[in-house]
């Protein structure tokens, strides 16, 4: 089976196709628009800016990833329509809505997370300790607890099986991807805020300023960053010289220790045979670190699974992958009917 897939959620315009050979899944094209340069002159993704970008990027993708004007090949179309933001979200899917009705193809739709939780799929070695070498390609087990960190979501979710999920517990406002680029721009940093936090972390001191760790001992699963984000900006103002690579490290230090302690919390409290740490934040190197060490420490029977660095952020292969499994049930929509929803939950 061949699956084109279509992301538009946010301000990445991608596609991909995805094939199953057998049990053995296959990226046969992957094509990606990113807008970050537009985007970081507002400090931020602008929806309607974007939403032009996307219909203006989104065919010529298709034609540089050499999908087919006929569709000859393909047996499926798989698009998000939801969560993320609406203007977005619709042109990709009326786009795929019009080449799935004309190429008599079935349409899939699909939830952005969990495209994200099927970005490991395509991993092809476990991570290992530090200064390990080798390896063998392997997928999570069931049931598998995902940590699915982004920009707008910040979920523990328990994957039971292929599209049966749980969720366990969930940022109560603002997200961690959302709270570093906050941060970066309480620190003067350019947008997006993750990677310039990261990089300015390795040169400070992760240990110099004490930001609080967010509901660690609430007795539930759930997240909040909207109170850190406070105490480094109360933190600046108090301040008449500020170390930047010190707020940097300690800020993302804190950040990293909330979402271990509640991921190493939920698999103390619902067993899962392995872990999956996806989203744009699970590019984070201190966050794949700290976390697969304490998974090998503490739990070192379960399996460990992070995207390919390529896969972390919002791209069509995860898309196209979990419309594929999704295919293989039959778990089609009518391309009559289907409309964006920009808060679709798993």
């Amino acid at each position: 089976m061949r699956v084109l897939g279509i992301e538009t959620s946010c301000d990445e315009t991608a596609v991909a196709v995805v094939s199953d050979d057998g049990g053995r899944f296959v990226i046969e094209k992957n094509a990606l628009a990113s807008q970050a340069q537009i985007h970081a002159r507002y400090g931020g993704v602008v929806p309607e800016v974007a939403a032009r970008e996307h219909a203006a990027f989104l065919f010529p993708l298709l034609v540089e990833a050499g999908v087919p004007r006929d569709g000859e090949g393909i047996d499926a179309v798989a698009v998000t329509y939801g969560p993320g933001l609406v203007p977005a979200l619709r042109v990709g899917v009326e786009a795929a809505k019009a080449l799935s009705w004309s190429w008599k193809k079935p349409l899939v739709a699909v939830n952005h997370l969990e495209g994200h939780i099927y970005s490991v799929w395509f991993s092809k070695f476990p991570p290992l300790p530090k200064g390990g070498s080798g390896g063998v390609a392997f997928t999570p087990l069931f049931p598998a607890l995902c940590l699915l960190v982004s920009g707008g979501h910040t979920e523990l979710v328990l994957m039971r099986d292929h599209g049966v999920y749980e969720v366990l517990g969930m940022t109560r406002d603002d997200a961690a991807g959302e709270a570093f680029d906050k941060v970066a721009k309480l620190l003067g940093l350019p947008y997006p805020g993750g990677p310039e936090i990261s990089r300015e972390a390795l040169l400070g001191d992760a240990s110099a300023i004490h930001f609080p760790r967010p509901m660690i001992a609430s007795g539930d699963l759930d997240f909040s960053f909207a109170g850190l984000k406070t105490a480094v900006r109360v933190y600046l103002a108090s301040q008449t010289a500020v170390p930047l690579a010190d707020v940097a490290a300690s800020f993302q230090q804190a950040v990293v220790d909330t979402l271990v302690l509640k991921t190493l919390h939920a698999v103390a409290k619902v067993s899962p045979r392995s872990v999956i740490l996806s989203g744009g934040v699970s590019a984070n190197r201190l966050l794949r670190e700290t976390l697969g060490d304490a998974l090998r420490e503490q739990h070192p029977g379960l399996s460990f699974h992070v995207p390919d660095a390529s896969l972390t952020g919002d791209n069509a292969v995860m898309i196209a992958m979990c419309g594929l499994m999704r295919a293989k049930r039959g778990e089609f929509v009518d391309p009559l009917t289907l409309v964006a929803d920009p808060n679709a939950r798993l």
